[in-house]
């Protein structure tokens, strides 16, 4: 008995303790329009060693789109990373003289996929989805910045952490059940 009574203290009290206001552990928060929301989204990174230099700012200004090198294959939960083909696509006749244009090269010959670092990483307990959210209407700017202005991919906000995801929610009259991030799905 002493075991569950400790297990819904720290239920009851974590929100708290990490700056949930308003958040039960029991049922979701209601959304509140008039209280003030604390902007937490401005936690700029130091941006991960990457294995090739990569320029978003200089490769969407091609008019590229995102969707174009991160497709969502089911089941929906993460964007990939284009395949090393499709760099080659136009890295075979433009800049194949520079020596990251080379070691793209050596990664397509041998049929490898860039070891990418990931920027944004979700805990692995947490269910989360790209797809839902961009069902819902969410952009890809809203989570990751203005990716068209980075020469290096860079972490901008908190989305990845609870207080984000439930900053969020709230910002957008989205549920902050927890069954929603993690139930078994």
């Amino acid at each position: 008995m002493k075991s569950r009574a400790a297990i819904f203290v720290v239920l009851v009290s974590l929100p708290s303790a990490i700056g949930l206001q308003g958040f039960s552990a029991q049922e979701p928060a209601a959304p509140t329009a008039a209280a003030p929301s604390k902007d937490i989204s401005a936690t700029k990174s130091e941006p991960p060693a990457q294995p090739i230099p990569y320029s978003h700012k200089k490769h969407l200004a091609f008019g590229l789109k995102c969707q174009q090198c991160h497709i969502n294959p089911e089941p929906g939960d993460r964007m990939t990373f284009p395949a090393t083909s499709r760099c080659m696509a136009c890295h075979a006749t433009i800049a194949k003289d520079k020596p990251s244009i080379q070691k793209l090269a050596e990664f397509a010959k041998s049929n490898q996929p860039i070891p990418w670092v990931r920027v944004y990483v979700v805990s692995s307990w947490v269910y989360w989805n790209h797809r839902s959210h961009l069902d819902a209407k969410m952009t890809c700017e809203m989570c990751h910045g203005q990716v068209e202005e980075m020469e290096v991919m860079t972490k901008v906000s908190n989305v990845t952490t609870m207080a984000g995801c439930i900053d969020c929610h709230r910002k957008n009259d989205a549920s902050t059940g927890c069954r929603y991030c993690h139930a078994d799905k």
